[in-house]
């Protein structure tokens, strides 16, 4: 037993206490994995808890240590989502189709942490192929949440959000299609960032939307947020969408200073149906930012309401393209009690997606079917694009908009599981992003109901450094991200 005190410890606090020797990566491993021991039954945050590999890449970044070849990251303990490739460890997706898949390569993240001298304490759960708002969409268990075990953390990155918000790592990585790292961090009370489209290599992160999916940082402060990203970001000649640009040093941005910075408020953020101590949460905030320097106005992004329907015909049909790929033939699950090929790729799929995969492949390909393909998909980009102009008008006025990360506060397991449309609502404050390309963080920004309020910040496109100023500024004159559930 170990009696060192992990609560509310980040990245850059590890870092230094590794650096003073005070404690060893083998040591603060294994007191982490000593709290997974402790909650991990009450949260189940985890897909896999890689033990064995935990504690031989700790002794790994000892000996690193003692070298002197050390990173920021060296020696730190963390979570990959259960999408992000890992050889020889298995990659579920958290579906009954890839349950027994291990994959015999590294994703560009997870080597990228590697080099770092990273320590892979798992994977994290999530929603079923990243598709939900809850991890209830997970073919193996819901995922809890830290701040009260009855509710949701968020989806789809559940896992790897509870899991920072529970002490059960330093931070984690997470994927966000239409919210999914931003939504669970507001739920959860942690920080989450979404990074510009094509910051972070999606090589090796199993596709769900191509045009939308982006990887990025879960962590205890925005510091921490600057230090992962700094290890993440780049290009990758093995993703064609990856940004080929010089990756500043995201740290440097976070001087605390908001003097002359220019902020909007846009008014359709404000939706029906907002819970009121989330509106008041967020209007707190937007005085914190006033009071620090900043010039806030109201501000407008017309096309925002069509964003939601924009969402569900782009995403859907580039998930039903991506997901033609699991039949049964290459890997993963396949049913071999059939008739002929063509009934065993039916049975394939009937049983190895659950219920929400299903749903998004019909939209998917309904949307692209003969007929429809005009009406809906095409439709669907042209109104992207004009989503995508009002941002970039918004922004040559701008530095940056502010609003709430999601229209509630944490809600109770199974309550909109009956009612898609309502689970899909809760991501209406964080697409319009996604649908745009361009960086967005959620960091806590007050208490409603006893639960945690995320406030959202987007930037412009490759606006991640204007993103973390303001961030960690809010974060500093705030005293939201130290409060810690009492799980």
């Amino acid at each position: 037993m170990t009696s060192l005190d992990i609560k509310g410890l980040t990245a850059h606090a590890a870092r230094e206490m590794l650096d003073r020797k005070e404690v060893s990566s083998v040591e603060l491993t294994q007191a982490v994995l000593e709290r997974i021991g402790q909650v991990e039954d009450k949260v189940k945050a985890f897909v896999r808890v890689t033990e064995a590999t935990a504690l031989e890449q700790a002794a790994e970044a000892d000996e690193r240590i003692a070298s002197g070849d050390v990173r920021p990251l060296t020696g730190v303990p963390m979570v990959l989502k259960d999408n992000m490739i890992t050889k020889g460890i298995n990659t579920t997706c958290s579906s009954r189709m890839l349950e027994n898949f291990v994959p015999p390569y590294d994703a560009t993240v997870t080597r990228r942490l590697r080099e770092e001298g990273a320590v892979l304490l798992g994977k994290g759960n999530l929603d079923e192929f990243a598709m939900g708002s809850s991890t209830e969409n997970s073919a193996f268990y819901p995922t809890r949440n830290p701040w009260d075990l009855g509710r949701v953390p968020g989806g789809s990155s559940g896992g790897p959000a509870a899991a920072v918000a529970a002490d059960e790592c330093i931070y984690s990585l997470g994927s966000d299609t239409g919210g999914s790292i931003r939504q669970p961090a507001s739920l959860c009370g942690v920080v989450g960032m979404k990074p510009t489209y094509g910051v972070v290599s999606r090589y090796g992160l199993v596709a769900f939307a191509s045009s939308l999916d982006q990887i990025g940082p879960l962590t205890k402060d925005v510091e921490d947020a600057a230090i992962v990203l700094n290890a993440i970001a780049g290009h990758d000649p093995c993703d064609s969408t990856s940004i080929d640009f010089e990756v500043p040093d995201y740290t440097r941005a976070l001087t605390g200073d908001l003097t002359g910075t220019r902020i909007g408020v846009p008014r359709e953020y404000f939706v029906d149906g907002m819970e009121p101590g989330v509106e008041s949460a967020t209007r707190d905030a937007i005085k914190v930012l006033e009071g620090l320097g900043a010039t806030v106005e109201e501000t407008s992004l017309p096309s925002t309401p069509y964003a939601l329907a924009v969402y569900y015909i782009i995403a859907p049909s580039e998930a039903s393209a991506n997901l033609a790929r699991y039949d049964g033939v290459k890997y993963g699950f396949s049913v071999q009690d059939a008739d002929s090929m063509w009934d065993a790729l039916e049975k394939t799929r009937q049983f190895g997606f659950g219920p929400e995969v299903k749903r998004r492949v019909m939209l998917g390909t309904y949307a692209l079917s003969a007929g429809y393909y005009d009406a809906y998909y095409l439709k669907a980009q042209r109104v992207r694009t004009l989503i995508r102009q009002e941002f970039q008008k918004v922004f040559s006025t701008f530095d940056a908009v502010v609003m709430p990360t999601s229209p509630s506060v944490a809600f109770k397991l199974g309550a909109k599981m009956a009612d898609p449309v309502q689970m899909y609502l809760n991501d209406i404050l964080t697409m319009p992003a996604n649908i745009a390309g361009i960086p967005g963080i959620s960091v806590p920004g007050g208490i409603s109901e006893g639960l945690p309020v995320g406030f959202q910040i987007m930037g412009p496109a490759m606006g991640e450094e204007t993103v973390l100023r303001i961030a960690h500024a809010y974060e500093q004159a705030t005293d939201w991200h130290n409060m810690v559930p009492s799980l």
